[in-house]
């Protein structure tokens, strides 16, 4: 795995607030950074181009009060639209 610098930027920014945006150009490594700082603590992880992970937010309210306390990942926002 290549060392990321930007991981410890994001770790920082997670402990300061509650979301935090991973943006960038396609194939760059979001996806995997997003997943190895999951590594490290509880954490759910949806990919929004799976329907099946997208209809899990049918109702955003109820079904990430479960996750209050857990990193929660959405990859691929764009794609509920």
């Amino acid at each position: 795995m290549i060392p990321r610098l930007t991981r410890h930027m994001v770790t920082d920014a997670l402990s300061r607030q509650a979301a935090v945006g991973l943006i960038g150009p396609r194939q760059i490594g979001k996806t995997t950074l997003a997943h190895e700082i999951a590594d490290s603590r509880p954490s759910i992880y949806l990919d929004l181009e799976s329907k099946t992970d997208r209809d899990k937010l049918t109702d955003p309210e109820l079904f990430l009060k479960n996750y209050e306390k857990t990193l929660v990942i959405l990859d691929e926002p764009e794609k509920c639209s």
